[in-house]
């Protein structure tokens, strides 16, 4: 039940966690098959002439006695086992606000893509100039492995960028330090001022592909009709978010206006000549940029057949006015005399969403949590003014974390009733299932203070581990109320701290063996820290032992007292 919202999760968060859960809900199924089935009969196997005297180790002996003088001394005035109780969750609800929020932490993968963007217009020998000399440099760097890169795109690629663009890749060898080498990649390539350029791994890059089409960590999206109005906007924008601490990339997305060659046909001088607008415009535009005729191919390559007019016939606006076209009778018109030829200033690309012209503005975040930096940008925005029927969207990371926690938060609150239920189908006691559920959330402290002292960041795996200690916790509190009324209902205990002392004694070893199995499974993630491979099960590992902490000492040493403040004596020989 505890997990019962990370089954639910959508979109790309769901993609990364459901799995967990699934795998988590398989084993707890198949651990109640073994528990119904398997352990009843190898008991009956293996038990079957063991004698009734108790047995058990030394250590667990020794712990009992020393548990049992604790216990009775806080049973005896529990007042100031309440008030560190009441501490404790006092700093929790301290912490909790200072504590980072991310959607997902920074993976460690040692293949890093990396953009460089230079000014639309910019000519392929300064590209690879830029990306020759980067080359040089980067693979000079020690623990770099290779490097790679494209300029511009295909002829069929995906992604329609122009000359301009150039997408960079280097491995890092995994011998080398990471984060030495990722320090020095990024010096390197901060090197490189007046040029768009930013530093990810694969996956991290396509995850803020899936979720807005963009790079970016941050993306703030600005809608209006008109563009020069919304180049202004996004520059306002810009200028109010220069200087956020831990903001850097800070950049307007590359929309300029470059020059364009305008034909403009007039018709009636076309229809003179049997010509329509569309067969001068194709003809002008084949003469232009060429036209595929047809394909070779030869050892298994496909090389395409271009036909294009010679340099000379157009270098420039004469060169263009002066080109001639075919007329249907066989003749030909010069461009001139069929259409006006100018140069205009017009957009390198015209982006629109939902039939309404956008533009970006476009960040990344390094050294700070991305929710932190995000209020700071909030702040920032609502100091700009927009004119009238301009609007912006925050989009990114951020916005699929908040999605997502909404959905966690509100599923949560149906996981949290159907345990509240499940907690009184299991005492019959209201009382008592109220008790035990108010007592969850303070066996999340643990988690949230193993976080603040770690990482300091809250993550969706840290989420997922807040979930998976409420069931923990839960399973906890079950076993020793339960325990305190079978002994009254079947063995004759009476109300009162002898039932309380002994009851709790008997369920030591149980709660300790549950909690040391579950640590014992964590403890490599958390010894291996956040290193490749571990980036979401290493921040959940840290919240579930800090909540594994707590929570059992809440259970061992306050639930009893509780239970002997608010339980009520249970009818003899009633059924559980």
């Amino acid at each position: 039940m505890a997990l019962l919202p990370v089954f639910f999760m959508t979109g790309l968060s769901g993609a990364f966690f459901r799995p967990l859960a699934v795998s988590y809900g398989l084993a707890v199924l198949a651990s109640l098959l073994v528990a119904l089935t398997v352990t009843p009969a190898m008991g009956l196997l293996l038990l079957k002439h063991a004698p009734l005297k108790e047995h058990g180790s030394p250590l667990a002996r020794w712990l009992q006695v020393r548990y049992q003088a604790v216990l009775a001394r806080i049973i005896q005035v529990p007042r100031r086992a309440y008030v560190l109780v009441g501490v404790v969750v006092a700093a929790g609800i301290v912490v909790t606000p200072r504590l980072g929020e991310e959607l997902l932490p920074s993976f460690k993968e040692r293949d890093f893509l990396m953009h460089w963007l230079n000014k639309p217009g910019s000519s392929h020998p300064e590209m690879y100039r830029i990306t020759a000399a980067a080359s040089k440099e980067l693979r000079s760097i020690p623990g770099v492995r290779n490097f790679g890169a494209h300029i511009g795109r295909a002829l069929t690629g995906d992604e329609p960028y122009g000359i301009n663009f150039t997408e960079n890749w280097i491995s890092v060898d995994p011998k080398a330090d990471y984060d030495a080498t990722l320090a020095s990649i990024q010096e390197t390539v901060e090197g490189y001022p007046g040029v768009y350029r930013d530093v990810q791994t694969y996956l991290k890059e396509r995850i803020r592909e899936v979720l807005t089409g963009g790079g970016e960590a941050i993306i703030i999206r600005l809608f209006g009709p008109e563009l020069d109005t919304l180049r202004a906007a996004a520059e306002s924008v810009q200028a109010a978010l220069q200087g956020v601490d831990g903001l850097v990339d800070l950049h307007v997305q590359l929309q300029t206006m470059i020059p364009f060659v305008e034909v403009k046909v007039n018709v009636e001088a076309a229809n003179r000549y049997g010509l329509s607008p569309g067969e001068v415009l194709r003809s002008a535009n084949r003469i232009m940029t060429g036209a595929e005729v047809s394909d070779i191919h030869r050892d298994g390559w496909v090389y395409d057949v271009q036909v294009w007019s010679i340099p000379e016939a157009r270098q420039n606006l004469t060169n263009v006015r002066e080109m001639l076209i075919d007329t249907p009778n066989g003749g030909h018109v010069r461009l001139a005399n069929l259409a006006s030829v100018t140069v205009k200033p017009t957009p390198n690309m015209i982006q629109r969403e939902n039939a309404a012209r956008r533009l970006d503005v476009q960040a990344n975040v390094r050294g700070r949590a991305l929710g932190d930096v995000v209020g700071d940008v909030e702040r920032r925005l609502e100091s700009v003014r927009f004119p009238s029927g301009y609007h912006a969207h925050m989009l990114g990371e951020w916005a699929e974390r908040q999605k997502a926690q909404k959905n966690l938060m509100l599923l949560g609150i149906v996981a949290a009733i159907g345990i509240l239920f499940l907690l009184e189908t299991s005492f019959k006691s209201w009382r008592l299932g109220i008790l035990s559920f108010v007592t969850l959330p303070s066996a999340l402290v643990g988690g949230v203070l193993a976080a603040y002292t770690t990482t300091g960041i809250i993550s969706l795996g840290s989420l997922v581990g807040f979930l998976t200690i409420l069931g923990i916790a839960a399973r906890n509190g079950i076993m020793m109320i339960n325990h305190f009324q079978h002994l009254e209902r079947f063995e004759g205990e009476t109300f009162g701290p002898a039932l309380v002392l002994r009851g709790a004694r008997e369920r030591l070893s149980p709660i300790l063996m549950t909690t040391l199995a579950t640590a014992l499974a964590l403890v490599p993630l958390v010894i291996a820290g956040s290193i490749p491979g571990h980036e979401i099960e290493h921040p959940m590992a840290i919240v579930i032992l800090g909540g594994l902490l707590t929570s059992t000492l809440l259970n061992l040493l306050i639930v009893p007292s509780l239970y002997l403040r608010f339980a009520r004596p249970q009818p003899i020989g009633a059924t559980p």
